[in-house]
Formats: structure tokens, sequence, C-alpha cells
């Protein structure tokens, strides 16, 4: 299996640090408003990274945070006169509702920013100890990026050509740093803003060290894999590298894996162009399936253009693997016995299928060309199957095309129809147990009407409901 890793600027061989085990961290999004199909890129890509390495026998420990604590939540949260916690959790939550209709696999571990604070004290004060951080007269702490020499390294920029070149990074406050280059580490707090103790100043952490020791906590010092989108390269991810090996004094991350941009219409995608689309303005229209067909039809590394005709064509193209399921689902209805003499010929023609899906896999996770191995696939079945195929022969087509289509994390097996009266049922015993404070309970309520197409909305005036 080969990762183009954005370190090296090569494709490598992947060699765990830990043979059959894969420590992976993916840097999560900062909740303060609905995910938008940016966001859902990385989602995509990394938990079908994720779903390969354990379809290969990797036990995968994925790690994947949720930026809770931050400028745009502080905004959110004055303008609605509530405390930042109310915005944080209330977006996780609708996140988390948007990824389980992407099919997105929870992470091992969700850690949120506001629970790891120690942790950051921490690494912190081990950098100040070691020179590598500093602390100015109103107890801001500066991270010293000129200590450690392989700054740089990740992205390929000389921090010569940085000082030079770069006014952006000469940020507010840079009359009380050493170096403008220099990068907050903590900071001291405002009025109205959530703040913790701390050794040098009541104030929050900066967003680079919150990822540093998420990974650090949840993975260990060295880890396999970081990814994210091609846009945390610089600063976010170069800085991480710069506290994290300064604190540990180990590499950090073996592999770097990061997702090319979404346009759309061939446009950077904004909110004041009026192309700004949110996952669930997505849903509103198509199956998010769909949308992760779409999503994975070219390669990660690839710019992706979203635009109606692709999705249209992204419908068109999941329609056609969910049709010959069902297809087969029907024929398996009358269908007998084990396969013939024949049956067992085309078998071994089929098999090979797999092995060229593994292929294009291992190729750097090419999921446009695993794709069009399962249509291939899908061709076949279509093609081989039908009246008078043996149980067996239609059962071994349907589980080879839904067990790629699951590395995929493609659900090409249609729900069975829930009734609008078992759906008002098993809302009012989630009432009823939200009502007895039994919320493991109303979770798997949710969980389970969610997995059955059916998406919960909590308003004001009481349980709203649609099909996803």
């Amino acid at each position: 299996m080969k990762i183009y890793n954005t370190l090296t600027k090569r494709k490598e061989e992947f060699v765990p640090l830990t043979e059959g085990k894969v420590k992976m961290y993916v840097c999560g999004p900062t909740v303060y408003n609905l995910i938008h199909i940016g966001n859902a890129r990385p989602m995509i890509v990394f938990d079908t990274v994720r779903r390969y390495m354990e379809h290969k026998g990797y036990e995968v420990n994925y790690v994947s945070n949720f930026t809770d604590v931050d400028d745009k939540i502080i905004k959110k949260a004055i303008e609605e006169g509530v405390e930042a916690s109310v915005i944080s959790e209330r977006y996780i939550a609708e996140c988390r509702k948007d990824m389980a209709a992407m099919n997105v696999k929870p992470a091992t571990t969700h850690p949120k920013a506001t629970e790891e604070i120690c942790g950051m004290l921490d690494m912190i004060g081990t950098l100040i100890e070691k020179g590598h951080a500093y602390v100015a007269e109103d107890g801001t702490v500066y991270y010293r990026t000129r200590s450690f020499k392989d700054y740089g390294k990740l992205s390929h920029k000389n921090l010569d050509d940085l000082q030079g070149g770069n006014r952006s990074l000469l940020v507010t406050g840079e009359d009380q740093k050493e170096d403008p280059l220099d990068f907050v580490l903590w900071k001291p707090k405002k009025d109205g803003e959530p703040y913790w103790e701390s050794p040098w100043c009541q104030g929050r952490p900066g967003w680079h060290i919150e990822c540093s020791v998420m990974s650090k906590k949840y993975l260990g010092d060295e880890i396999d894999i970081h990814a994210g989108g091609e846009d945390l390269i610089f600063p976010h991810h170069e800085n991480e590298i710069a506290q994290s090996e300064a604190a540990n004094d180990k590499p950090f991350a073996k592999y770097w894996m990061h997702n090319a941009f979404l346009n759309i219409d061939n446009k950077k995608m904004s909110k004041s162009a009026g192309n700004f689309f949110t996952v669930r303005d997505i849903s509103e229209k198509y199956d998010l399936q769909v949308l992760r067909f779409f999503m994975l039809s070219a390669h990660y590394r690839s710019p992706l253009n979203f635009s109606s005709e692709l999705m249209e064509a992204a419908q068109n193209g999941y329609d056609r693997i969910v049709t010959s399921v069902s297809n087969l689902d029907y024929l398996l209805k009358s269908a007998e016995g084990s396969m013939t003499e024949e049956e067992k010929k085309l078998a071994e023609e089929a098999a090979v299928y797999r092995t060229r899906f593994d292929e294009a896999m291992d190729d750097d996770f090419n999921t446009a060309d695993a794709l069009s191995v399962i249509f291939e696939l899908v061709k076949f079945a279509n093609t081989n199957a039908g009246e008078g195929s043996s149980q067996e022969f239609v059962q071994y087509l349907k589980d080879e095309i839904t067990e790629l289509c699951d590395v995929c994390g493609l659900i090409v097996e249609k729900k069975e129809e829930i009734l609008d009266s078992d759906i008002e049922a098993l809302i009012a015993e989630r009432q009823a147990a939200r009502k007895e404070k039994n919320f493991k309970r109303a979770d798997e309520i949710r969980d389970e009407l969610l997995a059955k197409g059916i998406v919960l909305e909590d308003t004001r005036e009481g349980v709203k409901w649609k099909r996803a």
C-alpha cells in the first residue's frame, strides 16, 4: 500500500509503527455552524481511508477532534446571548447527525478542545522550560518559531522568505513578540469570553496547541498518519509539528495526508458569492450517499468541482449500483441450490474485480478507479445473473458488490420502509426516555431512526422528523 506523503512529496510504502495497528489523527471542524460540503470532503475521504485500512486487517485507532473554543463560536454566542458551550454542543450534535447521514463512522475518540486544557497547559509549560516558548508581559505565551530548526519541513517554506513576503503572518500583538513569525500558544481572556486559569494569565489556548495535545493524549507521541484539508498544511500542521516535536523529542507523524479543495461551479465556495452549501442543504435534494459517491468519484488529492450536473451524474452512478443489488435481491427470493460448474468459472472471473479494487486503493487510495471497478462488477452481475441462476451464485455476486461498496462507505441495499406510525411510536418512547433522564436510550432511538433514514429535529414546537 502506497501513500502520498506531503512531508516528502512522494508516494511511500505504508509501514505502520506497530505491526497490524494504525494510529490516525484527522483535524475535525470548528463547531459554530452546520458543516458545509467543504468540511464533508475530508470527513468522507479519511473515513474511506480508515475503512480500507480495516478491510486490509489493520486495527485503526482513529481520532478526530471538535474545536469547541474559537473566536467564531464566541462571536455567535455573544450574538445569541448564550454561553459558548451552548453553541458548540448544539453544532457538535448537528455535525454528528450529518456525519451519520453520510455514513461516516464515529471516530474511536472525538475529543473536545475544552476538555483537554490541562494537557495543553502541561505541553506549553514543557515548551517554556525547553526554551521553545516565552511569556509576554500581558501573559500571552508565544512559540519561538526559530528555535525549531526544522520549521517549514511540511509546507516546504523557508522562514526568511515567510518574514519577507508573507505579511499576513504578522498578526496583532507583534510588538510584544521576539520575532514576527512567533505564534500564540496561550492568550489572555477578553471581556465576556470563556477562560481557564493558567500560570501565565486567565485565558484560552491558541488553535494549534489543541491538536498537538489531543493527538498525544489519545495516540501517543508518534503517530502513523495525520490528515486534513490542504488548507491546514500551513500554518496549522506546520505549527503542530514544531510544538509536538520540540515538546516530545520524537518525530510527530510518519505520513501526512491532505485532500485538495472543493470548488462550486469552478469558483471558491463563499457566503458572499452566494455559492455556499451546507451538508443539510444538499440533503434536501439528494440522499447523502450520493454526496459521498460524488466525493469519491475523484482522487482525494485532485481539486473537486461541485455542480448540479456532476451531482446528477453521481446520482445516476449510485442508482446503477443500488438497482443492481436490488435486482440480485429479487433473484434471491426464488433462487435455489449451489453453483453449477459454469457459475464456478464465472465466480473465478468475478474474483479479479476484488483484486483490481485493492490495487486501486493500494495506490494512494484511488477511489475513482476503485468505483470504476465496482461498475465493471455491477455490469458483470447484470449480464451473468438472471432467472435460473443458483442461490449461491447470486448471493456471491451480491456479497462482492456490497462488500466493496462498504469499504467505500456506500450503502447500496435499500432499507426496509418504516411506517409513519412506527416512527411516531419511537419518537414517543424517546420523549419518555428524555423525561426520565434516560439519555442513553433517547440517543439510541435517534441513532436507530437515523439508520433507517429518519432525521429528528428538536424544535421549540416539539420533535419534527423527515426522511433523509
